[in-house]
């Protein structure tokens, strides 16, 4: 792999601009969230640096000062790594990289990082592997820091462009494998997905850490690996379900999540096949989450991308019992925000904005809360698919019920 997740904690600074489209409260919860993703791979982060601009410095992302006071902290501080929010353009990283004396990680390197630690089953690892040599290739000039120590002149200019190419005709032979290898293995996928038959099909997605893992879990009465952290679930699984005598299958897929590098969207398109051929899509949502309303416009983006095709779906609103809000005193006269809403109040703003779109349901999958009121809905929107596909069976499951 090109990139290994060391053993040992590592102590990181992150970076990040606040710009007209980000301001200090969106950054703010931004750098929580890289914090996260930091904290997944094993790295504590004990300083935040943030710059307003216009836009990122195309040569060094943020402004000369900030750069060279961020350099000061990472020398005087121990600090191994230096994680900017954002992707870094190749030469970016080569510029920093001369000034800061310590790892640079853009957040798409980070992510990919995470995804190499998770990666299960061969599917996934070469899915991860292959989106990291994609990321490499074009920054293989500014990681050979050995040819920052050889002098130009005569019989200097030569070997180490030539070394540069032979390991970039490496990195594509193994790319050009990589896809050889993912392709047999989805033709292997097709195959699996048309042998289960006709069954209703329903999904599971959303945001990463939203809980789906867990419904799936209380749902298959299955033990799919989940945990309170970024992408605990890589591999799409899929289980068989059966509520009234209607079997369905149930598919808990791989989050999504801001910023989603390009390389690893474009690898991870098979196992998001679920996500296409399913008839019922089930938004999970962290409702407790003080950016859900983002992170629900970052998945309805992502599914766009993914599939243009209208199905059923829910808004299923998860963590109810972890929902806070904001009380307003009394005498606070300052206009009231989603984040002062009740519960109450919150669900049925919910509904109204959603409605249109598709039912809304709250649940807590953690403590099992309106989780009848789930399945009653989603079984009743599946009996329909299956007896639309299935018109001879229609009595059969009125019998059944």
């Amino acid at each position: 792999m090109p990139y290994e997740t060391s053993q040992e904690t590592e102590k990181a600074v992150v970076i990040g601009l606040i710009t007209k489209d980000c301001d200090g409260n969106k950054l703010e919860e931004y750098f929580s969230e890289l914090e996260f993703l930091a904290q997944t791979a094993g790295v504590e982060c004990v300083k935040r640096f943030s710059q307003r601009a216009e836009y990122p410095n195309p040569r060094i992302y943020v402004g000369q000062g900030k750069l060279q006071e961020i350099s000061d902290f990472v020398e005087n501080n121990e600090i191994d790594c230096a994680i900017f929010d954002d992707e870094l353009s190749p030469s970016q990283f080569r510029n920093i990289s001369g000034v800061l004396k310590c790892k640079i990680i853009d957040r798409s390197t980070l992510i990919l990082d995470i995804f190499a630690k998770r990666a299960q089953t061969a599917h996934s690892k070469t899915q991860v592997e292959l989106a990291q040599y994609q990321y490499l290739l074009p920054r293989l000039a500014g990681m050979w820091t050995h040819l920052e120590r050889q002098k130009g002149g005569i019989g200097m200019r030569g070997p180490g462009e030539k070394e540069i190419e032979t390991d970039r005709r490496i990195v594509r032979d193994r790319i050009a494998r990589l896809k050889e290898e993912l392709r047999k293995i989805d033709n292997q996928k097709n195959v699996q997905r048309q042998n289960r038959g006709k069954l209703v099909r329903v999904a599971l997605i959303g945001y990463t850490n939203v809980g789906k893992s867990t419904l799936m879990n209380l749902w298959a009465k299955s033990e799919v690996f989940a945990e309170n952290k970024l992408f605990a679930t890589l591999d799409t699984t899929v289980r068989k379900v059966v509520v009234k005598n209607l079997p369905f299958l149930l598919s808990d897929t791989v989050g999504f999540i801001r910023k989603l590098p390009k390389n690893l969207f474009e690898s991870f398109k098979s196992t998001l096949d679920e996500v296409r051929e399913a008839d019922i899509l089930l938004y999970v949502t962290d409702i407790s989450h003080p950016n859900f309303l983002e992170q629900m416009q970052v998945v309805e983006d992502t599914i766009n991308e993914i599939t243009k095709e209208k199905k059923s779906k829910f808004y299923v609103f998860n963590k109810i019992d972890n929902y806070s809000f904001d009380k307003k005193d009394d005498d606070d006269l300052t206009e009231k925000t989603l984040a002062n809403y009740p519960l109450q109040e919150m669900e049925d703003f919910l509904r109204m904005k959603f409605s249109a779109a598709a039912p809304c349901i709250f649940i807590s999958a953690k403590n099992k809360i309106n989780i009848d009121e789930l399945k009653e809905k989603v079984y009743a929107e599946a009996k329909r698919i299956h007896t639309e596909r299935y018109p001879y069976d229609d009595l059969l499951y009125e019998e059944a019920e």
